[in-house]
């Protein structure tokens, strides 16, 4: 039985690693602004936290064959759709990333973890004061 607490904290953790990838893409795109053919990647945030909301996932499973295997670091954790940023001014290069796009995008996602990661403070200080009955 899911409780409305479980769903909200639900809620906020697919929100939080959802925002840490997309943390990770922007970041890579700033890191390869000036690598040759280097294609800017994103999320589509709102369907992609929709979809996993939804539970929906498209994950592959690994599978170990020999007790000598190192266990996989998921670079995708939620199955995300990764797509290519359409180029506002592409370059002779062939390099998509624009850098005042991706320090926006960059600074906009950070915005938005530090607010739900307030939320999730907030929501046990007030579980908290619940339980002390203070």
């Amino acid at each position: 039985m899911t409780t409305r607490v479980d769903e909200k904290l639900r809620f906020m953790a697919n929100d939080l690693d959802l925002r840490a990838y997309r943390q990770q893409l922007l970041s890579s795109n700033i890191a390869n602004a000036d690598t040759p053919n280097y294609k800017a990647k994103d999320i589509d945030f709102a369907a992609e936290l929709h979809r996993v909301q939804q539970g929906g996932s498209s994950r592959l499973k690994l599978e170990a064959t020999s007790p000598r295997h190192l266990p996989a670091l998921a670079a995708n954790p939620l199955g995300v759709r990764v797509m290519y940023r359409q180029p506002i001014q592409p370059s002779i290069d062939g390099n998509t990333v624009d850098m005042d796009v991706e320090r926006g995008q960059f600074t906009n996602n950070a915005i938005h973890y530090q607010f739900v990661v307030d939320r999730v403070n907030g929501f046990f200080r007030t579980m908290l004061t619940a339980i002390r009955g203070q």
